[in-house]
């Protein structure tokens, strides 16, 4: 099996590239640079690396690049600086996903490609009814409004929802929602939940990146554990 991962070299990304190679599946890695990779990573007999901006390929490429994939993974996202919030691309994480999207039903695999996107606690699945108090929902639609990273998130996954849907042939797909992202070592005890358990603005939880990218990792490597989300956007949470 070949994993394709988008933002390999981002702080999730990484991680994901790591425990994906730990079950043995081979990775073709997209990055901007391959310098902030670890060299022991970049030696991996079983990982092989693009150095592009996915902003920057052209749709042939980006067929190529998913060609031959049994599954993309998304860890894209924005900076957190004035010119990562704000500047361009700020449409990064929603394009990037129609491309991948036109570009796995333009290569007719004889099987569906899986597309893993890593979004947020903050975005609604508007596929479920997910309550939240006024005073979030208020906040929700400054950020909707203010903040781009936020409306690019919502826009991604809504692309899966609703473009791609749950009877592609070519695509299944799922959304991972972690909450308020953390370091640390080691994969530790984490719960799922097809919908968030906490307010993400007045109650957040705490999703470890490593944590995060086991379950993207299971998730591919796994059938049972594809086959028990596909389709949803799960939310991670940490356990304390």
């Amino acid at each position: 099996m070949t994993t394709l991962v988008l933002g390999a070299s981002g702080a999730t990304g990484i991680l994901l590239v790591e425990q994906l190679l730990q079950r043995d599946l081979h990775v073709r890695a997209i990055v901007r640079s391959s310098a902030k990779l670890p060299q022991t990573l970049m030696e991996h007999p079983r990982l092989s690396l693009i150095e592009t901006s996915i902003a920057d390929a052209t749709d042939a490429e980006m067929t190529r690049f998913v060609d031959g994939c049994d599954a993309v993974a998304s860890c894209l996202g924005h900076n957190l600086t004035l010119k990562g919030i704000f500047g361009r691309p700020r449409r990064l994480v929603t394009e990037a996903t129609q491309r991948v999207c036109l570009a796995a039903q333009a290569n007719a695999s004889s099987t569906p490609t899986k597309f893993v996107l890593m979004n947020t606690a903050g975005n609604s699945n508007r596929d479920l009814n997910e309550p939240i108090s006024w005073a979030q929902r208020c906040i929700m639609v400054l950020l909707r409004n203010m903040v781009p990273p936020h409306r690019d998130n919502e826009m991604a996954a809504d692309h899966l929802r609703t473009a791609i849907g749950p009877t592609s042939p070519s695509i299944e797909w799922v959304v991972v929602r972690p909450d308020t992202l953390t370091n640390a070592p080691t994969v530790t005890q984490y719960t799922l939940h097809p919908s968030p358990t906490r307010s993400a603005i007045f109650n957040a939880g705490e999703s470890s990146r490593i944590n995060v990218a086991h379950f993207m990792a299971e998730m591919i490597a796994d059938a049972d554990t594809w086959n028990r989300w596909k389709g949803q956007m799960p939310v991670l949470y940490n356990v304390a």
